[in-house]
This record gives C-alpha cells, structure tokens and sequence, in this order.
C-alpha cells in the first residue's frame, strides 16, 4: 500500500521536474535561435564580403589558439564542472561556502587565464605556423593579426562563465539567454562598420567587444541582486583543488564535440584553398539544431539532473534522464531530417552572394546536407554525458571520448585523402555518431541507465516520420523547378520560396506523424511552442 500511495505522488514529481527542465529548455532555445539567425546575419556579411577565400580561411583559423585556450580551462564546460561541486557544497555546507567557491574558482582562474592569454598572444606566429604549415605568407599573417585580436575575449568568456554557472545553478537563466545575442549582435556590428577601414578584422574587434558586452558583463549585471561578487585567488583552496580535480578530464581530455571543428580546420587547411571556409560555413549552418536543441536541453537539464543526485535520488534522476533523452533524440532527429531536405535552399539564401560563388554553394550545400546525417548523434552525446556530469564524473566520458577521437584521426585522413572537403564532413558524420551510442552504452554499463529500449523507439518513431517528410519536401522542390522556373527572380527570393514551399511540406507530413506516432515527451514540446506562439500572437 505505501509503495501504491506513493507511486502516483512521484510520478507528479517527475513530471514537474521534467516540465521544470522543458520550460528552460524553450527558453534557451528561443535565444538560442535568435543568436544563430543573427550568426546567419553574420555569416552572410562575411560571404557576401570575403567569399570562400584564403582570407576567410585566415579568419576561421584565427580562432584555433583561443578555442584551445578556452578548452583547456574548461571556459566551454565550466557549468559541467561547477554545478555539481557548487550544488553539493552548498546542500552540505550552506550558501556561504558556496559562495566561497565561486570566489576562489573566479580568482584564480582568471587569474591563470590572464597569464596564459599573454603567452599566447606573444607565441601566435609559430603557433599558428606549426598548426597551419600550408598557409601562404600573407594568409599566415592575417591570421596572427587576427588571433592576437580574439584571444583577449577568452578573459571574459571564462570569468563570465563562472558568474553564469552560479545562475544556472540557482535556476537562473536570463543571462544565458541574453549573452549570446549580445555577442553576435557585437561581431556582426563591427564587421559591418568597421569593413571599410579594418577589412575582415571587424569581425574579430566585433567578437572582442562583444564577449566583454555579452557572455562577461549580462551574467554580471543579473548576479548583483542576488550573488555576492568576489574574488580569492587561493589555488591551494581544497574546495578549488576539487574544482579542478572534476574540471581536469573536461580540460585534458577530448570529445569530437570539440575536436570535429578543429579536424574540420586542420585537415581542411591541407585541401584548396577556400576549404576551411567552406566547411566552416557548412558547419554554422549545422550548429542551429545542435544548439537550439542539444545546448539548451543539456543546458537545462543539468541542474536539475545534479540536484537530484545531491539529494540521492537516483531513481528520479534515471527517469528524468531517459525522458529528457527521447524526447532530445525524437526532435534531432526531425531536425536532421529537415536540413537533408532543405540544405540547397538554405546555403542560397543564407551565403550565396557577393564573392560567394555558385561553386562555393554547391559544395556548402553538399556539405550541410551531410552533415544533417550528423545532428541525432551530436545531440544525443550533448544530452546522454549530464548523466555522468550530474554525477560529478568529468573523468569516465572524456576518457571514453579521448579513445573515440584519436580513433577517429585515420579516419578523417582517409575520407579526407579520398573525398576532399566532403571526406571530413562524412567522417564527423560516422564518428559522432560511434560516439554518441557509445556513450549510452557506457552509462548504461555504469549507471545501470539508460534503458536502450525505449530510446531505440524514439529514434525509430522520429525516423518513421522523417523518410516520408524528407520525400515530400524533396518531391515539391522538384515539382517546383520543373513547372515554375521563376528566372527573373531574383535568387534571394527564390531561395526564400523554396524554402518555404519545402518546408511546409515538410511540416505538413511531420507534424501529423508526431500527433500520431510520435514520443510522448515530443508531443508536450511541440504544444508547448504552439502554445508560447498563441501567446505572443494573443
């Protein structure tokens, strides 16, 4: 009888917690979205400017040095690494001691990465010379003019990391949300006004401005009513030693969620040139899903996932995982699907103007339409690893994902070698997507979740609706070419009109199959966008 009573009282409980995690979710993902239109805002500024160039390869590069430094401090994963500790900290110790941490962990790190940010700002040219040996000499230069103006960014992004951590963690989202659309927001300004007297590197000084405007000063200016701001450098501070401890994996160890862009310009920059543009271009384009899904659930997710493992309450973890899992998977996999159907429209509308060429769209267009294939897999791994940081075990997955990505290295050299610019693409494909069952797999063995089942039904149910809404969009493009040409159109509105005509009939089949035979978790998501849209339009 108690465990009857209870029964129904806990499955309120994890409805809530679930309903808890997508309403944080759609808010991340509605900022989310708007930062990456405004990526494509910036995007387009940069094709329509500079094409697919040396000099756009010059601009990509540029950023290899500070994303090596930001990844290495763990600035890309510093909720990963922090909500868990600070979250256990302050459930055994009280807010005080919490606070502590998040003093000593600004600090010092700060601290490291003012150092760090001078060295490297010294060292640019040989780096960037042992990274990029086939870059010409002025290609070579651009690039070190370009990476001495990013690297300071990597200050504010890493303290401003912490600061946002702690909001997370209190269940704070508004900064987040803000901060990246500040930051475009800031690159696409520069490169616009300052083209004329700075040439490309107005989207670099952009990116400076923008990090300290964005992902720095909106977590600063939300944590003043509510957070204590100081700063300790202590690094001999037990609680940082644990800090770094978790933090470690997350800085030293690699995961193709980081490592496919860096082959992407490694092995592009011994191709063309004009290669490392041409799948950077391709991968902006694949990053919105990814984002607007994967970032803003495992984003969401995480605090909620780590309370319940402070509080051990394990079961309601694992429930809550697999639920926020099928329904992360369902939807990647829709939207895989959707940029397969759309790709050509897309990269029309989006680049393919100015200096960007009808050459370079068809080969982004190839490219973006494969790497729609890679979507369900670098969602899942962005999703199924909070179930393991939740924990406050950085150390299982990233030793996992180390393995995974050296295997991965001859892989990208022999698609690379075979296929060019489209080998690389097809080897993320294949290699996030080993990855991302394998690290199921993995918690499956560690965890004893999640269950394999019922994520393999969400995968075939989304996929069941997806082949028939892929054909139809593709049928009516087609249908389209073939009886309204429309060539006194211009391209730009052509374009638009595909993409509308595809997509509607791509929703046209998709949205019915979802009411049908879609994922329960899938079903609530979709009526709660509809819901938010009747909203706004009431």
């Amino acid at each position: 009888m108690e465990n009857a009573a209870a029964s129904p009282a806990a499955h309120v409980r994890l409805m809530k917690k679930t309903e808890n995690i997508t309403a944080a979710a759609l808010l991340l993902a509605s900022s989310i979205l708007l930062s990456r239109v405004l990526g494509y805002v910036r995007e387009m500024l940069l094709a329509y400017k500079f094409g697919a160039s040396s000099t756009t390869d010059a601009f990509y590069a540029a950023f290899q040095i500070p994303d090596l430094l930001n990844y290495f401090l763990a600035g890309g994963a510093l909720s990963i690494a922090f909500i868990p500790l600070y979250n256990r900290i302050h459930a055994r110790s009280g807010l005080d001691e919490a606070n502590r941490l998040m003093a000593t962990v600004l600090g010092t790190l700060g601290a490291i990465v003012v150092l760090l940010t001078a060295v490297l700002w010294w060292e640019a040219e040989p780096l960037i010379r042992f990274q990029f040996p086939h870059f010409d000499a002025p290609t070579m230069a651009l690039c070190v003019k370009l990476t001495r103006i990013v690297l300071p960014a990597q200050i504010f992004f890493v303290t401003g990391g912490i600061i946002q951590a702690v909001l997370l963690a209190n269940k704070s989202f508004q900064a987040a949300a803000l901060s990246p659309l500040i930051y475009n927001a800031c690159t696409i300004l520069g490169g616009y006004f300052l083209y004329s007297t700075c040439g490309i590197a107005g989207f670099s000084i952009g990116t400076l401005v923008g990090s300290f405007l964005g992902p720095f000063l909106m977590p600063l200016l939300y944590s003043f009513r509510h957070i204590p701001i100081r700063v300790r450098i202590a690094p001999s501070d037990r609680n940082f030693l644990i800090y770094l401890a978790i933090a470690a994996p997350l800085m030293f160890g690699q995961t193709l969620l980081t490592l496919d862009e860096w082959y992407g310009r490694w092995f592009g920059a011994l191709l063309t040139a004009g290669s490392v543009a041409h799948i950077s271009y391709a991968r902006r384009l694949m990053q919105v899903p990814i984002a607007v899904i994967g970032q803003a659930i495992g984003a969401a997710a995480l605090p909620t996932l780590a309370k319940l493992w402070a509080e051990d309450k394990v079961n309601e973890l694992n429930k809550v995982l697999l639920q926020t899992l099928q329904t992360g998977i369902a939807l990647s996999v829709l939207a895989g699907a959707a940029f397969v159907a759309l790709a050509r429209p897309v990269v029309e509308l989006v680049y393919e103007h100015g200096a960007f060429n009808i050459i370079d769209m068809e080969i982004v267009a190839l490219l973006t339409l494969t790497f729609g294939f890679a979507v369900p897999g670098w969602i899942t791994q962005q999703i199924i690893v909070r179930a393991f940081y939740a924990r406050g075990d950085t150390l299982r997955p990233m030793v996992l994902g180390t393995i995974l990505s050296l295997l991965a290295i001859p892989l990208y050299m022999y698609l690379s070698d075979r296929h060019g610019v489209q080998g690389i693409a097809e080897a993320g494909v294949i290699g996030m997507s080993a990855s991302a069952v394998a690290t199921i797999l993995y918690a499956r063995v560690m965890h004893g979740a999640p269950k394999f089942i019922p994520l393999l039904l969400s995968f075939g149910s989304a996929l069941l609706i997806s082949i028939p809404a892929v054909f139809a969009a593709w049928t009516v493009l087609r249908l389209r070419q073939a009886h309204f040409p429309l060539e006194d159109l211009p391209l730009k509105w052509k374009a638009l009109l595909d993409l509308c005509v595809g997509g509607s009939a791509f929703a046209a089949v998709a949205l019915p199959g979802i009411w049908f035979v879609g994922e329960e978790g899938l079903q609530e998501y979709i009526r709660r966008i509809f819901g938010r849209i009747l909203r706004i339009l009431n």
